[in-house]
């Protein structure tokens, strides 16, 4: 049990530490290529946060725990919606770009319903992640041709390039990061649920889920206090949008998964988590401290109905 707790701890370390310098890297690269700062932002920056979640269900797919990879994509993005944008919200009230209430949310929740209803004969196949990419790409096609008619800006504001090497080698390390800290990770995992005979998809809604989303957990809080909370607000639905589109579409492509453990009660808290969210952001446009308390009080009712 000790054993598996540290293969968790490290796998946790090298996973976001490969993903912070594979996404140094790709952005460095991403410069000398002359690419709007907005377009790196919108995809390398926003895939790279999203790493974590993709190397660890990737894995956890092909090690044969589907339950561990799916539950990681649903956790995470419960994770994302109730407990980071609530406590988000307590830190500051946090306001919300219009934007953000006419297509992040509304895309949110209807990537959340897809997978419910794809989840409904108890597997994603390749049909079902086929669809789910497709959907990711008209996201990205709509996401980039919206920031296709803003101004870049900042351009003159950046700074020396990293050498080409040296972004080579970050990318490299990176991938290497994330691809042996997101097996240390699932085998720490499947390890502790052996051991507290816990079902490997309440591993992955919780302790998985929770390791991978520690990123975003820290940068919202963060930005709710400086001011900056619709930003981060709009990357969190991104990130979930990714989580389920491209994250659970390129897993299935690759190995389509059957489910056991993942119930129509975990993914319907998905699509309320979503919605709870939704409703509280046409108030105003802003979601106040209570609305924060309301949604992190969900999230931890329903840590102790798993639990």
């Amino acid at each position: 049990m000790t054993l598996n707790v540290l293969w968790i701890l490290v796998g946790i370390a090298l996973v976001l530490w490969g993903a912070d310098r594979l996404t140094d890297g790709a952005v460095a690269v991403a410069e000398q290529m002359r690419v709007p700062q907005i377009v790196i932002g919108l995809t390398v920056v926003a895939m790279g946060t999203s790493m974590p979640e993709f190397c660890v269900s990737l894995v956890s797919a092909l090690k044969g725990t589907p339950d561990l990879a799916v539950g990681n994509i649903v956790g995470s993005d419960i994770f994302n919606t109730l407990l980071i944008v609530g406590v988000s919200a307590l830190t500051a009230p946090m306001a919300i770009l219009k934007n953000t209430v006419r297509k992040d949310i509304p895309f949110s929740l209807v990537a959340s319903a897809v997978l419910l209803i794809m989840c409904l004969d108890r597997e994603i196949g390749r049909g079902d992640a086929a669809v789910l990419f497709v959907l990711f790409l008209s996201f990205m096609y709509m996401t980039l041709k919206e920031a296709g008619t803003e101004e870049a800006g900042g351009d003159s504001d950046r700074k020396k390039p990293q050498a080409a090497w040296l972004s080579a080698v970050w990318i490299v390390v990176g991938l290497a990061c994330l691809i042996g800290g997101s097996n240390l990770f699932v085998e720490g995992a499947t390890g502790v649920a052996a051991s507290l005979g816990v079902s490997e998809a309440v591993i992955g809604l919780t302790i998985v889920a929770g390791g991978t989303s520690l990123p975003e957990l820290a940068t919202s809080v963060v930005s709710a206090r400086k001011g900056n909370s619709g930003i981060a607000v709009g990357n969190v639905l991104g990130s979930n949008v990714f989580n389920i589109l491209a994250i659970l579409g390129v897993t299935g492509m690759i190995t389509p998964m059957k489910l056991r453990g993942i119930t129509m009660t975990d993914l319907s808290m998905l699509v309320v988590s979503v919605i709870l969210l939704w409703l509280f952001s046409f108030t105003r446009y802003r979601i106040e401290r209570w609305e924060g308390a309301v949604l992190t009080a969900v999230f931890v009712g329903y840590m102790c109905y798993l639990v």
